[in-house]
């Protein structure tokens, strides 16, 4: 993890989309996606890129990281990674920076980035509580308020942040979790009022029980207990979320504002 105030490594990659590649919805469009080394945010990362987008992916883990950097520019992609920890003020701010200045311009922020520390209530330590909030919530609004500041200048963009089913129905076990996903759907709807005016849409989109590295680590037993209570009868995919962020990312959202989006196998509904 780097530590506030240090200068973040930065490493880019970049290749012209080849041949073979359509005109996709988010064809020359600049975005930044949070947590962009695995799960949802990977796929989120691979789906703009096939869609034309030119991508910057962040994460606290260099590896995997380069890893999905990789990928992407082996598809074909553009794509700059940057290593950071977006719950240090001082790390967003950098990498915001340093997205502009290569690219030129920021079109799109998904914040992606999350973390889990579940306990019960009566067991959880305030650092386990803190730590949650810091990434989840304040991360999420340290990245908004950087981004927002070159959206206005060009009089339009797109945020996406990532809420969580859990945030609307709560979840035993995870009220810090909880906490900062109903903290980011706030956010999402005070933010989106004050920017609307500037051209700039703001929206969550609120998962349920994915197959990603958060839920690999559940036993069967806990598993079977969640799939009982969605409706579809089984847990989405980072894909299933990607598909949802694309779309909100896109021109045919450009009248939809201050929304969650429930991806979650009909559990909110």
């Amino acid at each position: 993890m780097l530590k506030k105030g240090c200068i973040i490594k930065r490493k880019i990659r970049q290749t012209a989309v080849q041949g073979g590649s359509s005109m996709g919805r988010l064809e020359g469009k600049v975005a930044i996606i949070t947590g962009g080394n695995s799960g949802v945010g990977e796929q989120t990362a691979k789906r703009f890129a096939k869609e034309g987008a030119k991508v910057v992916i962040t994460a606290r883990r260099k590896e995997k990281l380069e890893s999905v950097a990789a990928d992407i520019e082996a598809d074909g992609g553009t794509v700059l990674a940057l290593q950071g920890d977006i719950s240090v003020p001082g790390d967003g701010k950098r990498i915001v920076e340093a997205a502009a200045e290569h690219f030129g311009t920021l079109d799109i922020l998904v914040n992606n980035a999350g973390i889990t520390k579940d306990n019960l209530l009566m067991k959880m330590s305030e650092e386990e509580y803190d730590a949650v909030l810091d990434t989840n919530l304040k991360g999420t609004f340290n990245c908004i308020r950087f981004v927002a500041r070159q959206m206005i200048k060009q009089r339009g963009g797109r945020i996406i942040n990532m809420a969580s089913v859990s945030g609307v129905l709560g979840n035993a076990g995870q009220a810090n979790y909880s906490a900062s996903k109903a903290g980011v759907i706030g956010l999402t709807k005070s933010v989106a009022r004050e920017l609307a005016s500037r051209g700039v849409t703001v929206n969550a989109v609120a998962p349920g029980f994915v197959n990603t590295e958060m839920t690999e680590v559940l036993s069967d037993k806990v598993k079977e207990g969640a799939t009982a209570q969605i409706p579809l009868g089984k847990f989405g995919e980072p894909e299933d979320i990607a598909n949802a962020v694309a779309f909100l990312a896109s021109d045919g959202a450009g009248y939809i504002t201050g929304q969650v989006l429930n991806v979650d196998g009909g559990m909110a509904m």
